[in-house]
């Protein structure tokens, strides 16, 4: 098992080949590997990102076949099966991370602040199921002066949707509470870039 804090570092130095460009990804995908894996897995990390296409985990973090649990949901959100995925791979591969990463530009959180703005009863009750669960995040900040400034808006209510389903999953079950308090599962809160190909780890302490 990989300390949470060791696991936190991977990604990280993961994150910076991939924005250097010097991943090797003939190693990450070789066959070898994939034979290696056949038997069983042991991911280092568990993530809950963003469908989004720009987004793919594995590649923005420089890592292979069979190093991480990835769970993705448009606007990286957090519902009862998202967190019974990342009990499964806590509990059964012993994964003591667990990133929840959003994106700058993230369009269901565009889709959010323009629900709120101008609503619509055109929208499906299957995309409406998304937009529920990003909207208490986001919706205080229409009432601040961050109102005036679509940019600042944005920017800010797509960390406020990361860190409440950071929070969430903190939060979100018995289990993930017991392992968080005595077995050394951390949750943090995590911001790709699609500008830069950065991933910025606004909050990375246990309970933040």
């Amino acid at each position: 098992m990989i300390a949470a804090k060791d696991a936190l570092q991977r990604l990280r130095d993961g994150n910076q080949r991939f924005v250097d460009e010097t991943r090797s990804r003939r190693a990450a995908t070789s066959s070898s590997r994939r034979t290696e894996l056949v038997a069983g897995q042991e991911p280092f990390a568990i993530i809950l990102g963003c469908s989004d296409s720009r987004v793919p985990a594995e590649i923005v973090f420089g890592q292979g076949l069979g190093d991480l649990f990835v769970i993705r949901v448009a606007g990286n959100v957090v519902a009862p099966s998202q967190i019974g995925s990342i009990e499964f791979a806590a509990d059964l591969y012993h994964t003591r991370l667990v990133v929840v990463m959003g994106h700058t530009m993230c369009g269901a959180v565009i889709a959010t602040l323009e629900q709120l703005e101008r609503p619509t009863a055109n929208r499906s009750p299957n995309l409406r199921s998304i937009v529920d669960r990003i909207e208490p995040a986001v919706e205080s900040l229409l009432d601040t002066d961050l109102r005036h400034d679509r940019d600042r808006l944005l920017s800010h209510a797509i960390r406020a949707n990361t860190r409440a389903a950071a929070n969430q999953v903190r939060h979100g079950s018995q289990i993930l509470e017991n392992l968080i308090q005595n077995d050394g599962l951390i949750v943090v809160a995590a911001e790709y870039s699609l500008e830069t190909g950065v991933v910025d780890f606004f909050e990375d302490r246990p309970g933040s």
